[in-house]
């Protein structure tokens, strides 16, 4: 019996939806092995090696996702994440997130989430200004964001004078 690569991929989607990523990863392997030309694997897998911390793995399914498919605009949210959270490294390189950041927020200019992680980059690289303007759109769109709202508040009390 030939295994279907998608009931593989759906299983290894439902495997890391309840939390088993390794289980998950494994599944979506043989989802590949049979067809490796679809980002949608590639992006569920990264998913898993980003809850793992496998942040390099994560990085390189991501890319790869982009790779087939240059309108995933959660692999570039979730690429520029992993910059931006990580502890390992001593310089990340924060312009390859705000790049990521950018085309995620081209390609949906309403994603919450992109322009906080945005704003959250233009702070590590001291442009507070710019910070402010990625939040104050946030604001626009949900007057009642409370994270956007104590973070501008913050870059306005100890960065801005």
């Amino acid at each position: 019996m030939t295994e279907d690569y998608k009931s593989l991929l759906d299983d290894g989607i439902f495997a890391i939806q309840d939390g088993k990523f390794e289980n998950g990863i494994d599944f979506i392997n043989r989802s590949i092995e049979i067809k490796s030309d679809w980002e949608i694997p590639y992006f569920y897998r990264a998913v898993a090696y980003q809850a793992l911390e496998k942040w390099d793995d994560a990085s390189l399914d991501y890319t790869k996702a982009i790779q087939l498919n240059d309108k995933m605009i959660d692999a570039y949210y979730n690429r520029a994440r992993i910059v931006l959270v990580r502890k390992d490294i001593e310089n990340p390189n924060i312009q390859n997130a705000i790049k990521d950041l950018d085309i995620a927020i081209k390609l949906d200019e309403n994603f919450i989430d992109a322009l906080y992680a945005m704003a959250a980059a233009q702070k590590k690289i001291g442009e507070y200004e710019v910070a402010i303007k990625y939040l104050n759109k946030i604001l626009f769109l949900e007057p009642e964001a409370v994270n956007a709202r104590a973070f501008k508040k913050l870059l306005l009390q100890k960065y801005i004078k």
